[in-house]
């Protein structure tokens, strides 16, 4: 997903295959590492020439490598690819659908289905711009044969607010290794009649392009009062960064919401190497670093009942550049998010306008980043209860008494200005519909980025139900540890 879905959009796109480094002149062709006979159509790093075949055969061995080595996705599990016609997203689709074809030797046993979030309303685009690009997708998801659903960001507005919570954790297969899982499965296909006796390969069902929701309708728009809606929560917003922050938690919980409706187990997003860099930096300066291995990692389970993969994260911009270009792979690029004139650009533009730049001088740059993160580890992401967990990010508080003391100056809340503005006139807004009521179920990184997200009552109704949910709670905790001891045995007696 153009950062629609973990893509990265512009995440070192800029990195064509046109780009010609000093001294790699025509004069004198250069032979593929690989094979040894045939002349290098792309140079990947220095001292790395394919042609075009070792470059395919190259490309696909990665992504199957990095699904086989971590063991997560089980035979016959429903995954949901999260696309949004950006490169990345893609290359990733197509890869899938080169894993399940028939001709494949050794082929994914995975159930997939594909996800794309229509984000035009913030983007800038009009209802005519976004009906095409919605109408540009269906085609490109139509052809996949595989179950798809188109969902627009306006309906982040009607998220249930348990969508905020893990959740119940229910493995797949238990009892049994993946080893035994996938033999399993392949003695069950044979059964079924399904593929040849070498290969075990799967039935065709997830190719065969029958969606189980039946024939889709026509791409439609949600009411404008809605969209209406959806555009006030991003007016105010204060800056370009908390923008694509708010942009990327709806974009991640309408993702969580259609796979735990539709049955999936894992989702699928299409963040590469140079993405993966970008965020791990831009996370640091977001003060998200004792997170960084949940947000960059392979998988991030903190939803509990579905678990996020990013199986491009060691291809880089260049390999996915080159890799759509020789193999004519359809893209559909949306547009940044708007910006007015006074405002500065977004820290993540900044990371990426400096690594990028870097790499041009020091080719190992984004891979350095990338391996640098590698080393991080999530247990301290992971919270023991609801009360040591994020309201916003599912992670851990990474903050104790005397880091919030310090904190506090920073995050000073002017709420009588806000009663004036009229920003707490809703009978509900006396106490949980405060800033300062949120600061504490809030992790250090998401208290500064929702400083800057305008009025509590501009918030995404899911969020304040949560919040009141989690706050009402707490007060109760605290009341009945406030009861005396003697009270309580009167009670019981």
């Amino acid at each position: 997903m153009c950062e629609a879905a973990g893509d990265g959009g512009g995440c070192g796109a800029d990195m064509g295959p046109a780009r010609r480094r000093r001294g790699e002149g025509q004069s004198h062709p250069r032979t593929c590492m690989k094979c040894g006979k045939g002349s290098a159509a792309l140079i990947i790093r220095v001292g790395d020439p394919f042609c075009r075949n070792c470059f395919h055969e190259y490309f696909v061995h990665k992504f199957r490598a990095m699904l086989g080595k971590n063991r997560i996705i089980f035979p016959g599990e429903k995954v949901l690819l999260a696309v949004s016609g950006g490169p990345a997203s893609s290359a990733m689709l197509r890869q899938v659908q080169e894993g399940l074809s028939r001709e494949t030797a050794k082929k994914l046993r995975f159930i997939p289905g594909v996800v794309y979030v229509d984000e035009g309303a913030v983007r800038g685009q009009s209802p005519a711009q976004r009906e095409q690009s919605l109408a540009c997708m269906e085609t490109l998801l139509q052809a996949t044969g595989f179950p798809y659903y188109l969902v627009h960001l306006e309906q982040a507005l009607e998220l249930p607010a348990s969508i905020l919570r893990p959740g119940p954790v229910t493995p797949s297969e238990p009892s049994v290794s993946y080893k035994e899982a996938v033999e399993g499965f392949i003695q069950q296909q044979r059964q079924k009649g399904y593929g040849d006796k070498d290969s075990g390969t799967s039935p065709p069902g997830p190719g065969s392009g029958e969606s189980p929701e039946g024939p889709p309708a026509a791409p439609r728009l949600p009411a404008a009062a809605l969209t209406q809606e959806l555009l006030k929560v991003f007016e105010a917003v204060q800056t370009l960064t908390a923008k694509e922050e708010l942009l990327q938690m709806l974009r991640i919980h309408l993702i969580l919401q259609t796979a735990r409706t539709k049955g999936y187990t894992k989702v699928m997003t299409g963040e590469t190497c140079t993405c993966v860099a970008i965020k791990l930096l831009t996370n640091l300066a977001l003060g998200r670093g004792a997170f960084l291995a949940v947000d960059t990692g392979f998988k991030d389970d903190r939803h509990g009942d579905v678990m996020v993969v990013r199986p491009l994260r060691e291809y880089t911009a260049k390999e996915i550049a080159f890799y759509n270009h020789f193999f004519n792979v359809p893209t559909v690029i949306a547009p940044p998010l708007p910006t007015k004139r006074r405002d500065k650009p977004s820290i993540r533009h900044v990371v990426e306008h400096f690594l990028m730049g870097l790499q041009k001088d020091f080719p190992s740059t984004i891979s350095t980043v990338y391996r640098t993160g590698e080393k991080l580890s999530a247990d301290l992401a992971k919270p023991s209860c609801e009360s040591e967990r994020c309201l916003l990010c599912l992670c851990a508080l990474d903050l104790d008494g005397e880091e919030e003391l310090a904190l506090e100056p920073t995050l000073i809340i002017d709420e009588p200005e806000m009663e004036r503005n009229g920003c707490c006139q809703d009978p509900l807004a006396a106490g949980a519909e405060h800033k300062s009521a949120y600061i504490p179920l809030l992790c250090y990184g998401c208290r500064l980025t929702f400083k800057e997200l305008g009025p509590v009552t501009t918030l995404p109704p899911y969020v304040r139900a949560e919040a009141q949910r989690r706050i009402r709670s707490a007060e109760m905790q605290q009341q009945n540890q406030e009861v005396p001891p003697e009270d309580k045995e009167l009670g019981k007696s």
